[in-house]
C-alpha cells in the first residue's frame, strides 16, 4: 500500500459498523463521493458555488470558513470529510473535540489525488469502485505525462487574484498539473498555498505564459509589453474551473489545460 494511502487511512477512526451518515466539509470531497456512487450517504455538505445535481438536495452546513456547528451536530454524522483549508483553525479544533471519525485529505499532487480516491472509497464502504477509479486516474495521468513531456518547461505565472495580486505556491496540486503539461509554476519556491506577490517580482521572473480567470485580469498585463507572455500574446484564459477543485474530474481539466498550453 502506498505511504500516502496509508497516511490517509490513519486519519479515520473506523468503527465495525459501516458509515451511513456522512457530512462533507469540502466541495471537492463532496464531488468525489458522488463519483464513487455514494451520494446516498451524504446528509450534509459545505456550500461552494453551483453543486452537482446529485448534491442539490443535501442540506447545507455552511460555507468556507463559516461552518454552522449546531446544524452539523443536528445531522448526527458518523463520518466527517475534511479539507483543512475549508474550515477555520478554531472550528477545526472544535471538530476534533467532538470525536467524530474524520477523513482528512489535502493532496499536493495528482498522484496523491488518485490515492485519496482509493482511500475515501474504503472509508465509504466502496473499495472496489475506488480501486477502479484510482486505476483509471493513474493510467490517464501516465498518458498525459508521456504526451506532454518536455525537456524545457514553459515558465507560467498562474494568477489567482488581481487586487492584491495572488498566485499559487510550491507544493500545490495545480503546480503539479502544470508540470504534467510540460510547464512550471515560476513561484513554486514560495511555500504559502496562495502567496501575495508584487508586479516587480513578476516582471523580474518574466513568465512565458500568464494564466488568469478573467479576460480583464489578462488585459491588465498588456501594460507591461516587455513580459515575454505579453510580447508573444500568450495570455491564457482559464475557463475550466475544474482545475481548482481536486476531485476525479481534475484529470480531464488538466488535459484541457495541456491542450491550451500546447496551442
Amino acid at each position: 500500500m502506498r505511504v500516502w494511502l496509508a497516511a490517509l487511512l490513519l486519519t479515520v477512526s473506523f468503527s465495525a459498523q459501516a458509515v451511513s451518515r456522512v457530512v462533507s466539509l469540502s466541495p471537492s470531497l463532496s464531488e468525489m463521493v458522488v463519483e464513487l456512487g455514494a451520494a446516498d450517504l451524504l446528509v450534509g455538505r459545505l456550500e461552494a458555488g453551483e453543486p452537482l445535481p446529485e448534491l442539490a438536495g443535501v442540506p447545507s452546513v455552511g460555507r468556507y470558513g463559516q461552518l454552522d456547528m449546531e446544524r452539523l451536530l443536528s445531522l448526527q454524522p458518523d463520518l466527517l470529510l475534511l479539507w483543512p483549508g475549508s474550515v477555520g483553525v478554531a472550528q477545526r479544533e472544535q471538530l476534533r473535540n467532538l470525536n467524530i471519525p474524520t477523513f482528512t485529505a489535502e493532496p499536493a499532487s495528482l498522484d496523491q489525488l488518485a490515492d485519496q480516491v482509493e482511500a475515501l472509497a474504503i472509508a465509504l464502504g466502496r473499495p472496489q469502485r475506488g480501486r477502479e477509479q484510482a486505476t483509471q486516474l493513474r493510467q490517464r495521468l501516465a498518458q498525459l505525462r508521456e504526451q506532454y513531456r518536455t525537456d524545457v518547461p514553459v515558465r507560467v505565472f498562474y494568477q489567482v487574484w488581481d487586487q492584491p495580486l495572488y498566485t499559487i505556491g510550491g507544493g500545490q496540486i495545480i503546480s503539479d498539473a502544470l508540470a504534467v503539461c510540460g510547464a512550471s509554476n515560476m513561484f513554486d519556491d514560495l511555500k504559502l498555498p496562495a502567496p501575495q506577490v508584487g508586479i516587480e517580482s513578476v516582471l523580474q521572473r518574466n513568465p512565458e505564459v500568464i494564466i488568469a480567470g478573467t479576460q480583464a485580469q489578462l488585459d491588465a498585463w498588456k501594460a507591461w509589453p516587455q513580459i515575454d507572455a505579453v510580447k508573444h500574446g500568450r495570455l491564457l484564459l482559464l475557463a475550466d474551473k475544474g482545475l481548482e477543485r481536486p476531485s476525479g474530474q481534475m484529470l480531464e481539466a488538466t488535459a484541457r489545460l495541456c491542450e491550451q498550453l500546447q496551442r
